[in-house]
């Protein structure tokens, strides 16, 4: 079997599993509570919250745990909102973020906000001048994704930090979901930056955890209220294993990065370099500085999406249809409409999504099933 669809998840790590079930047995109590128990559990918590600072150079009290992706989305752009709307109610984000984003701006539309939503260019990337423009004395965040989850763009956020430091009550939000692992930390961690938001589930972590980080001084109304926890900004019972795995996956993760991305980033050239030369391929992604390392998609002209991952499957090869949050749905990826790619070739899309654990050898055995997929379908289309 080869996996090539760690964008959409990937699989936990064998050492996180057993991080996960140790402090299952013997970290079971509650961090709030006053006994030995409690205090064993939330030792635990701090040392997870603490690792995870210094490996993503923050301070512990900057990082605060979540549920994954989705929810540390919502927080940051709902709890902004909520937090400043005494000053604005003005947000600007772009055509192509998740559907956590998007989706969030759309509710907070609903009630009242306005919100801007910056195109695209063919690559997938902002003009950092339409930002320029979109900024209004009202406007209170704005919220850019670090890597696109569908074609792989990486976002011009030092751009885009640098025409923030000349407003610096605006709330500036990464979601940095796709880019953790990737050699971007330089990136992510721009001064400028208020907020980012991680999710375990993407780096061999467990599912159902995440984090934000958030910089001291930046004010969030909490979403989740109740028993105070996370400094009162974030309550219900800290997933103590969970968070433990996921800082456990995080520092697998970071050790030998360089290596680990420069691996990826050679399965990336070698199959884009193959499928680049076929006359009915178009591939939407790009081999060069201003795309991820693993992150491949293209598609075959007059075949559906959904079939040529059904393809591959008979090889035992797995990819997608873009984001997984859309594939069951058959939608047309937003960022290829966002690109103005005309439908009928938007609806060829597929995913090839890549981690440290594949190899040159399975970008091989892709090659080869393309080959002969490609032949198949060349051959009813002609």
């Amino acid at each position: 079997m080869i996996y090539f669809d760690n964008s959409a998840t990937t699989a936990a790590a064998p050492a996180v599993l057993a991080t996960y079930q140790a402090v299952s047995q013997d970290f079971f109590g509650n961090p709030s509570s006053l006994h030995a128990l409690g205090d064993k559990a939330d030792g635990l918590l701090q040392q997870a919250r603490q690792q995870i600072a210094e490996l993503i150079q923050a301070q512990p009290d900057e990082i605060y745990f979540t549920s994954g992706g989705t929810e540390g989305d919502n927080w940051v752009i709902k709890g902004t909102a909520i937090a400043k709307r005494q000053f604005g109610k003005h947000l600007i984000t772009t055509e192509i973020e998740h559907p956590a984003v998007k989706n969030s701006m759309a509710q907070l539309e609903q009630l009242g906000y306005e919100v801007t939503y910056l195109p695209v260019d063919q690559h997938g990337a902002i003009d950092p001048a339409d930002l320029q423009a979109a900024l209004r004395d009202d406007t209170i965040l704005v919220s850019i994704m670090a890597v696109n989850n569908e074609i792989g763009s990486i976002q011009p956020l030092k751009a885009v930090a640098d025409i923030l430091a000349t407003h610096p009550k605006v709330h500036f939000h990464v979601d940095a979901v796709q880019s953790i692992g990737k050699g971007l930390l330089p990136l992510l961690r721009l001064p400028r930056i208020d907020f980012l938001t991680f999710s375990a589930h993407k780096f061999h972590g467990p599912r159902g955890t995440g984090f934000i980080y958030a910089k001291r001084g930046r004010q969030l109304a909490p979403l989740m209220t109740g028993g105070g926890q996370e400094n009162n900004w974030r309550s219900g019972t800290e997933n103590v294993p969970a968070i433990a795995g996921m800082a456990k996956a995080l520092r697998l993760l970071l050790t030998a990065e360089p290596a680990k991305v420069q691996r990826q980033q050679a399965i990336k050239t070698k199959i884009y370099q193959h499928v680049a030369q076929k006359a009915k391929v178009t591939v939407f992604s790009e081999d060069n500085a201003n795309f991820a390392p693993h992150i491949l998609c293209f598609g075959i002209r007059g075949v559906r999406g959904e079939t040529i991952v059904h393809a591959f499957e008979e090889h035992a090869i797995y990819i997608s249809t873009t984001s997984a949050c859309s594939s069951k749905k058959g939608t047309i990826s937003g960022t290829l409409a966002a690109m103005h790619i005309p439908d009928e070739i938007a609806t060829s899309a597929v995913r090839v999504s890549l981690d440290e654990n594949n190899t040159l050898a399975e970008a091989d055995a892709f090659i080869a099933a393309f080959d002969q997929i490609y032949a198949r379908f060349e051959l009813v289309n002609s």
